[in-house]
């Protein structure tokens, strides 16, 4: 798989107050508006990241872009065994040399809380006997899958913070010290860079990682190929996380469909985005669509196996998070075999032509709003701050 190299003591000779460990884009971006938040109330922290574009830019020191490795799914997972395993061994070897007074665990279940165990087990973290505080950010989703996770959690982690408001109450039958800290994208110095306009774009998300993308986007070009029969002025455009999702995004529109390119335009995450209508893969940046009321589909397509194995232990009706919130199907879900661009296509055309169904967007993006501002017990910064204080 690919290279990399963790270097002890590339951060200089400071003391690290907090490493924060962010395996995927969503958790570099979230963790990113918590950073941004800390430096404000303690400028001189000394931060650094096992992340991504975002939290440099938030201004933490990132010594190593895991999210270049994100790798999710039963199938997807097994070929990079050997490599996650010395990713992992590498960045436990890299807190044990320069032990920074706290480290934060963003979301990644998966590698994050094999990381907090590996912790315990050298006697690094607080909860064996260290000194090292564990502290971790956005809850795996136990109410979901695999709940008994929750008692490994309360032994090898000091604190977790969740952003939904429901996910507290799953804890309850341990020890685990659990804050509700609100959503990172309803964070009052957050801009969700969103906003529905009716004569916009229609806005295709296909995932973060590069295997999504060769997966789901030109599955969202033939369903935008059949919105043009009908509707033959109309626009597209594509959010791309980072440069090497860019150039695989361009190499499938320009091998596979030539004639759209005139049609489509890329645009980096993060700058102002205005659509009519969106066609998006479950995910942080479907969320952000939901909250700015753009009407629209979720779509996903995995290999059969992660997928199967999934429908065994997930239980859960609905695979967006918006429609979770709001315990109903506002926006429609082409799950696997569904995931047909006639039927996609067909979808949205209804939300173009219809300004009542419109609306009925507007209004559950107020709802979800509602629920995702209930009254957080603490920010997400101040939680974190008080491990290194």
């Amino acid at each position: 798989m690919r290279k990399f190299k963790i270097y002890l003591g590339s951060h200089g000779t400071k003391q690290v107050d907090l490493a924060i460990v962010a395996g995927e884009h969503s958790g570099d971006q979230h963790a990113a508006i918590m950073v941004k938040e800390i430096k404000k109330i303690r400028p001189n922290i000394n931060i650094v990241a096992f992340g991504g574009r975002s939290l440099r830019e938030a201004g933490a020191d990132v010594i190593v872009d895991m999210t270049k490795f994100a790798v999710v799914g039963v199938y997807e997972i097994i070929p990079n065994l050997f490599f996650l395993t010395k990713l992992l061994n590498q960045t436990v070897k890299w807190i044990e040399v320069c032990r920074p007074k706290a480290v934060c665990l963003v979301d990644y279940p998966e590698f994050n809380l094999k990381l907090a165990r590996k912790l315990f087990e050298r006697g690094l973290s607080r909860k064996s006997g260290g000194n090292i505080k564990v502290f971790y950010y956005i809850s795996p989703q136990i109410w979901a899958w695999r709940p008994k996770r929750r008692h490994q959690m309360a032994k090898v982690i000091d604190s977790l913070a969740v952003i939904l408001p429901f996910e507290k109450k799953y804890f309850e039958d341990t020890p685990l010290d659990v804050n509700f800290v609100g959503h990172p994208l309803l964070s009052p110095n957050h801009d969700l860079n969103i906003l529905y306009n009716p004569n916009g774009p229609v806005l295709l998300l296909h995932g973060s990682r590069v295997s999504s993308i060769k997966r789901i986007f030109p599955l969202l070009l033939k369903s935008f190929l059949k919105i043009l029969a009908e509707d033959s002025d109309r626009m597209a455009i594509v959010v791309y996380p980072d440069e090497i999702a860019l150039v695989v995004l361009r190499k499938i529109l320009n091998k596979n469909f030539p004639k759209l390119v005139n049609f489509i335009s890329f645009i980096a995450d993060g700058e102002s985005v205005e659509a009519c209508a969106t066609i998006m893969s479950s995910g942080t940046m479907s969320l952000r669509c939901c909250l700015a009321g753009i009407p629209g589909a979720i779509v996903y397509k995995t290999h059969p196996l992660t997928y199967s194995i999934g429908k065994i232990l997930v239980k859960i009706n609905f695979i967006g998070i918006a429609n979770i919130l709001l315990d109903r199907c506002v926006w429609r879900e082409f799950l696997q075999s569904q995931f047909r661009p006639k039927s996609v296509a067909k979808h949205i055309l209804q939300y173009l032509k219809s300004e009542k169904l419109r609306q009925s967007f507007a209004v559950a993006a107020g709802k979800l709003r509602d629920i995702l501002s209930t009254g957080a017990d603490v920010s997400a910064a101040r939680w974190m701050l008080s491990a290194v204080e």
